[in-house]
């Protein structure tokens, strides 16, 4: 495992204070693991009210853009699977494509996305 990719149920449960999310994002920091937040993972959790434990978790991570690239393999990956969830599609591209833990409340979609690309996800679900 290289990294750690959050998905919009990880940001949300940063948000509601859940201790097993801090504590390894904590641990992630401590070991020099910055996690990533793919930007579109951002604008499904921002609503724009104030979001001050979101904030606080966003400032040791690194917020991704999304490239052509990126949207095209998510796509791909989301009409293999037969799904139609593409922010799910972006966060298991990014994951895969850097040996990722995933933090979600979702492992499910998630799952079957990766075994569509016969991938496995390493997934820790808040």
């Amino acid at each position: 495992m290289s990294g750690i990719v959050y998905d919009t149920g990880a940001l949300l449960a940063a948000e509601r204070r859940h201790r097993g999310l801090w504590a390894l994002h904590e641990q992630s920091l401590a070991g020099g693991v910055r996690p990533i937040v793919p930007v579109v993972v951002l604008a499904q959790a921002w609503r724009g009210t104030p979001h001050a434990n979101l904030s606080r978790l966003l400032r040791g991570c690194q917020v991704t853009p999304d490239t052509e690239d990126l949207g095209k393999a998510a796509g791909a990956l989301c009409g293999r699977a037969g799904t139609s969830d593409v922010v799910d599609g972006l966060v298991v591209i990014t994951a895969l494509r850097r040996d990722a833990l995933v933090v979600t409340s979702d492992p499910d979609d998630l799952q079957h996305l990766a075994s569509s690309l016969h991938g496995k996800l390493a997934l820790y679900t808040v």
